[in-house]
């Protein structure tokens, strides 16, 4: 019998985050071919009957290829195995899940996608920003800090004032990004919230200016930027800095939880190498 590929969205790093079709949908999988930036969390998860392997890709680092990426799971399927791609974040959002759903239905491979909380989202509940709001923004605009050709801000020009910008995988390359966006006519006074691991009990905020971006510390992946009025309209009582609020004693309370939603069996383990 033939498998079948599930392109699953495994959410911002919080396990509760996963929809229950994604939680089934993993709990049954032979096999789960996860990115590098999905939460340890949610690994823990997994059943220890899966076969579980990281194909993960970090810029600049050397790794496995998208296209060996998918010719493995084509060849699982083949094999008549359940393939979870579980992805950080959505999987049709900066995730390559157009590119890999192309590779499916060449090789004639069943797939099914199942969306997940986008780190946009995460972060911004867990910052408590409202990306639109009609006294501030009507605008809200993703781009990625990394794509072929170069970032995705270097071609935006007169941004209109009612814009929310997230930035997704940021890097380090927070002068470059300041730039860019101050080229793109984004004052340097506008506020913009750096969020590292949101949703985590690892979670860092960051709040600054465009202008003073460049002075941001290193933020630990997977992390993103949020700029424009609302940024600062939620947060103009706040103090530049703050960490996510969760103790890891509630965290693990959380986990704990988690670990007894309908869809998870406990006892079979973890199948994280």
């Amino acid at each position: 019998m033939p498998g079948k590929v599930y392109l699953v969205g495994a959410g911002p790093g919080d396990p509760e985050l996963l929809t229950r079709k994604a939680w089934r949908v993993l709990q049954s999988a032979d096999a789960v071919l996860h990115d590098d930036l999905v939460s340890s969390d949610i690994l823990r998860t997994l059943p220890a009957t899966a076969l579980v392997l990281n194909v993960g890709k970090r810029c600049g680092a050397k790794g496995i290829s998208q296209r060996e990426i998918n010719e493995r799971m084509v060849e699982l399927a083949r094999e008549g195995k359940i393939v979870a791609r579980l992805k950080s974040g959505d999987p049709l959002l900066f995730g390559r899940g157009g590119e890999e759903m192309e590779a499916l239905r060449e090789a004639g491979v069943e797939f099914e996608v199942i969306p997940g909380v986008t780190s946009a989202l995460g972060a911004a509940a867990s910052a408590g920003i409202s990306l639109t709001d009609r006294r501030h923004a009507s605008r809200v605009v993703f781009v990625t800090a990394h794509r072929e050709g170069g970032s995705g801000l270097v071609h935006e020009r007169d941004v209109a004032g009612d814009t929310t910008y997230v930035i997704y995988m940021p890097g380090n390359r927070y002068a470059a990004l300041s730039a860019e966006l101050q080229a793109a006519g984004i004052g340097a006074e506008i506020p913009c919230v750096l969020i590292s691991r949101a949703t985590s009990k690892d979670e860092k905020v960051f709040r600054t200016t465009v202008g003073k971006l460049p002075g941001c510390p290193a933020a630990i992946s997977p992390s993103l930027i949020i700029v424009g009025a609302v940024a600062g309209a939620a947060l103009s009582k706040e103090p530049e800095t703050s960490e996510g609020e969760l103790s890891p004693e509630i965290y693990e309370n959380i986990l704990s939880l988690a670990l007894q939603h309908p869809f998870h069996d406990s006892s079979r383990g973890s199948g994280v190498e």
